[in-house]
């Protein structure tokens, strides 16, 4: 006979200790998953098919808008990883700010993430389509997206180590495919071996210099670059589940610097060695044109498999996050308390089955407009990505207003830069904000992301005043000085 399902007390949860503890997830994720969970925030999608139209347009100086957002990214991550040392849970990001911001916060944050989870899961699922449409056109594209949905649903439901599993090795073919691509860059560069007359390291500054475009191409970049690094805030979400957290996530996020720097910036140089940044595609993948160059049999084969498998991981990544943020939701009071339970085996199934059914989305999508359903559900969870790093970097600084004042415990792992940098980082993010406007797979973002916090501000409202009395909570963030 199954146990029942087991279900949140009623204590706020930072009185109830670390999340894994006080709402019966399973910390069955090792060190070696929460890295490649990190590793795989850090190395996504658009490296492998996007990033040719980024080299045609800024030339090898789309390196120094990598290196912003690569930074940017590790110090996010320095950010959330200095609140997770203070309190592991896995609301991550939602509830640090339900406790310094307050509610209000918690709501459009855990909210807006959750829905941009489900809008990554469903690109991403729409994406597996695609790219199977490939070898097997005659298999209709909502089928194989059905299937793929179906196959990280119940990955999720059966165990977290079994999510951590399938990151693991996702990661381990994008990290391969990569250190490839370098590792041949080099010896082209060292050794000359296998090289054309078009290749070398002289291509990334021959061709009309480093910065053949100007600087402007490179500003405008900022938006699609930080694109690539979008979801590494992921890793805070593992807390959670992570065996011993405070000591695991600190070491991953310290080594997540000279892992963005590998294989993203690497990654980029290695492609405009192998081919001059001018002859790059800005149609097609450039790995695509680097194994063809070095007369790879099938080399767009290679990184068809190797693009449907960071789709599939993604998704993974996503059907994950949205179980965790909605059963945090949950708990504190903004969804459905049914949804805050946990099964016999340690997962929030009920808030999985939720995120999965709204998912399931992607597959009509797939049936009524299978060209236009990438672009359609891409756009949306630009924003949903940028506002997690913005609460993230702001709870931070009101982590540091209270450690300041000795309201709470200062930790060891801190972010570098104290409060001057965070504020720093706050302007950066709005900048990109702002260059949203400049990239059609932004621009919408624009526009449907402030009227997602417009409604979901007013739906707050609306759950506040019908609930009885006052909220049981209070206002955490009474009584925190302000940044």
């Amino acid at each position: 006979m199954s146990r029942p399902a087991k279900t949140l007390p009623d204590e706020r949860p930072e009185a109830a200790g670390p999340a894994g503890e006080q709402s019966g997830l399973d910390r069955g994720l090792k060190a070696r998953h929460v890295t490649m969970v990190g590793l795989g925030g850090a190395l996504g999608v658009g490296l492998f098919l996007a990033s040719g139209k980024l080299i045609r347009s800024a030339g090898p100086g789309l390196l120094l808008a990598y290196a912003v957002c690569g930074v940017l990214a590790y110090l996010v991550l320095r950010a959330l990883g200095e609140l997770v040392v203070y309190r592991p849970v896995a609301g991550s990001f939602a509830s640090y700010a339900r406790e310094f911001l307050g509610p209000w916060a918690e709501f459009v944050t855990g909210w807006i993430s959750w829905f941009t989870w489900v809008v990554v899961g469903m690109a991403e699922v729409t994406a597996v389509g695609l790219y199977v449409h490939v070898w097997l056109p005659a298999v209709p594209q909502w089928l194989t997206a059905l299937l793929a949905l179906a196959a990280v649903g119940l990955a999720n439901m059966v165990a977290v180590r079994l999510f951590g599993e399938i990151e693991f090795w996702a990661a381990i073919v994008k990290v391969v495919t990569v250190l490839a691509i370098i590792a041949t860059a080099v010896a082209v560069a060292v050794f000359g071996f296998g090289a054309e007359h078009s290749s070398g390291m002289t291509n990334l500054w021959d061709q009309g210099g480093f910065l053949p475009q100007g600087l402007l191409p490179v500003f405008l970049a900022l938006p699609l670059a930080y694109a690539s690094f979008n979801g590494i805030e992921l890793v805070g979400l593992t807390a959670g589940e992570a065996e011993r957290p405070q000591e695991v996530l600190p070491s991953v996020i310290r080594n997540v610097l000279w892992r963005i720097v590998l294989f993203n910036i690497g990654a980029l140089a290695a492609l405009m060695v192998l081919v001059p940044w001018h002859r790059v595609s800005g149609s097609s993948s450039p790995f695509v044109q680097a194994f063809d160059q070095l007369g790879v049999p099938a080399a767009a084969d290679i990184v068809n498999f190797v693009v449907l498998t960071a789709a599939l991981s993604v998704c993974n990544s996503g059907v994950f996050g949205t179980g965790r943020l909605l059963m945090t939701l949950a708990h504190d009071g903004h969804a459905p308390r049914w949804l805050g339970a946990t099964n016999r085996r340690g997962v929030p199934a009920r808030a999985i089955a939720v995120s999965l059914a709204v998912m399931l989305l992607s597959v009509i999508i797939n049936y009524v407009a299978p060209s236009e359903a990438f672009l359609y559900v891409y756009s949306v969870s630009v924003f949903g990505g940028l506002l997690a790093w913005t609460v993230i970097i702001a709870t931070h600084l009101r982590y540091r207003a209270a450690v300041a004042v000795g309201r709470v415990p200062a930790v060891s792992f801190r972010m570098p830069g104290g409060p001057w940098l965070g504020r720093v980082l706050l302007a950066l993010l709005g900048l990109i904000a702002v260059l949203f406007a400049a990239h059609e797979e932004t621009r919408v973002a624009l526009v449907v992301g402030p009227a997602w916090v417009a409604a979901l501000s007013v739906a707050y409202l609306v759950v506040r005043r019908r609930r009885a009395g006052p909220t049981p909570d209070g206002d955490p963030a009474e009584g925190h000085p302000g940044v």
